[in-house]
């Protein structure tokens, strides 16, 4: 493969007499480097005359550390993009070591209950017992383990069990998902926080340096369980297959919850990450009449392409390679006056089935921490609005999530009620045509060929035709027959929003009750879920120390 490396080095440098002899070693290193491979490993070499390999190390050995680094791929010359701090023999280097902060004994403090698992639930539980409370996770669904059970019998048995899914469970969603951590949610927090306290519970210190870190679903576990132990090792309590049917009220104030068990547990501060699929929830707020609304979210279909492809199209090569990393792809089109989009793009990775009930059937997508799956699949969905809904207005604050279930059966009921997915080759789908066939792909429980203008409204189907039209114009090859839409991927986002105090973290209508995370609409993903079960524990510290 013939392809230049450029290397771009941003270094602060200390001292006026290390600058001459700064500015002629990165002479020699560009010679290297537009000599090297591209990729990771040809980069050792590049990095040669500073004396230490910078690929798959944060710290490059007594000499300096990349800060950040990243692929630009949108011109014919490929760039790697690294920022880094460069340190001379003579300079003092200390090499700082990930670690986690000092967690006390919280057994015999106040208990604040936390009803969730996911990241939310998780980092607020992480941050209470920094604080000196102690935190009792109220989780639905199993340990990461027991999980695997469950997960096996929906994709080869087709079983869904209510309690026990992708969605629920130990980790949430994100436990067997792709383990993505990019965020542009900075405002909203520290990100580089929450990713240290990942690499101090044994993520990769690559997360720190990449643009588009992840962890990958084969590893994501063992580092969820390691979060779970070290709360239980603090006094706090973990309390799995532990679903909550009831909020305990006094005076608009929380005191405490039911679970399904007729089990009390009392508490004056709850904090409520139960993550976007949590319909039970919805439900029983608005039958206590607890104030929700409606929010708008996004919804469409997971597209499955051959890596090969989505690797020759970004690379603008016939073959990837070895040091070049699986490709990912983002784009975002208007249509119609709506956006559409690629979501949760999973570069080398599979397709699964993430339904929360029976009698229906939902999509996602995740990619081990390799990448090294032979597809590629990304949502591609469109966004809704609040008018959409008008067809289930009867369910108030519950229409949007109506609507999502109604596609999620229909689909179900069209692909032969089980968990096999419709399913249709993307020009076919473009051209209102009926697949002949459907090859095999990643997704397990199986497809059955369906034209899936039969499991849309029409407003949604035709901006998705003409969105994936628009797609193949701006990505040469996109647009083929090569590639599979599954049907649907609906859970992109909460359908609902629980409201609260932009101060307080509170709802606006019951104090003690902090909604947090996804399913309450203030987060997107494990990050800024995370960043966000933080912000809940800190204000419930901050209103109980006045």
């Amino acid at each position: 493969m013939n392809m230049d490396a450029l290397l771009r080095i941003k270094a602060d440098v200390q001292g006026e007499n290390n600058i001459k002899r700064l500015g002629n070693s990165l002479q020699g290193l560009q010679g290297q480097a537009k000599n090297a491979a591209m990729g990771f490993n040809s980069l050792k070499g590049a990095v040669a005359g500073f004396g230490a390999a910078i690929a798959g190390s944060v710290i490059v050995a007594g000499l300096g550390a990349i800060l950040k680094r990243s692929i630009d791929a949108r011109q014919k010359a490929i760039k790697m993009n690294l920022k880094v701090m460069i340190y001379f023999q003579e300079d003092e280097f200390i090499e700082e070591k990930i670690q986690l902060p000092e967690y006390n004994d919280v057994s015999n403090s106040q208990e604040v209950i936390v009803v969730g698992a996911g990241p939310a639930g998780l980092f607020a539980a992480l941050q209470l017992i920094e604080l000196g409370l102690k935190p009792i996770v109220i989780e639905r669904g199993k340990d990461v383990r027991g999980r695997r059970r469950d997960l096996k019998a929906i994709n080869l048995d087709h079983i869904v069990n209510e309690d026990s899914n992708y969605c629920f469970g130990e980790g949430g969603a994100g436990t067997y998902s792709d383990g993505k951590l990019y965020t542009r949610s900075k405002k909203r927090g520290d990100v580089d926080r929450i990713l240290q306290l990942l690499v101090g519970f044994g993520a990769s210190e690559e997360i720190l340096i990449e643009a588009h870190p992840h962890i990958g679903t084969n590893k994501l576990p063992q580092i969820i369980q390691d979060i779970r132990e070290k709360i239980t090792e603090c006094g706090g309590q973990v309390l799995f297959e532990t679903r909550v049917t009831d909020i305990l009220l006094k005076n608009n104030e929380v005191d405490g919850i039911v679970t399904q068990n007729g089990e009390t547990i009392h508490s004056k501060k709850i904090i409520l990450a139960t993550g976007h699929s949590a319909r039970d929830i919805f439900e029983l707020l608005h039958k206590k009449e607890i104030f929700i609304e409606a929010k708008p979210f996004a919804l469409g279909v997971r597209a499955e392409h051959p890596q090969a492809l989505i690797d020759k199209i970004q690379y603008s090569c016939d073959y990837r390679g070895e040091f070049l990393p699986p490709s990912p792809y983002s784009i975002v089109k208007q249509v119609n006056g709506r956006g559409m989009y690629s979501f949760c793009m999973c570069p080398g990775g599979v397709i699964a089935p993430c339904a929360t009930a029976e009698g229906e059937v939902v999509t996602n997508g995740w990619s081990p921490s390799k990448r090294d799956q032979a597809t590629a699949n990304s949502g591609i969905v469109v966004e809704l609005r609040l008018e959409d809904f008008k067809p289930f207005e009867k369910f108030g604050p519950l229409a949007g999530m109506e609507f999502q279930k109604a596609i999620e059966q229909k689909a179900w009921q069209l692909a032969g009620k089980t968990q096999k997915v419709p399913a249709q080759r993307m020009i076919d789908f473009t051209q209102t045509k009926v697949s002949k066939d459907i090859p095999k792909t990643s997704y397990v429980p199986g497809t059955t060929s369906v034209e899936l203008g039969e499991v849309f409204p029409t407003f949604l189907t035709q901006t998705l035709r003409e969105g994936f039209s628009a797609f193949g114009k701006a990505m040469q090859g996109y647009l083929t027959n090569d590639a599979i839409l599954h049907a649907p991927e609906s859970r992109t986002s909460s359908p609902v929003r629980i409201p609260r105090d932009n101060f307080s973290l509170e709802h606006v209508q019951i104090k003690g009750l902090y909604p947090c995370g996804e399913g309450a609409g203030y987060a997107g993903g494990i990050v800024s879920a995370a960043i966000d079960g933080q912000k809940c524990a800190l204000k419930i510290a901050e209103a109980l120390s006045n």
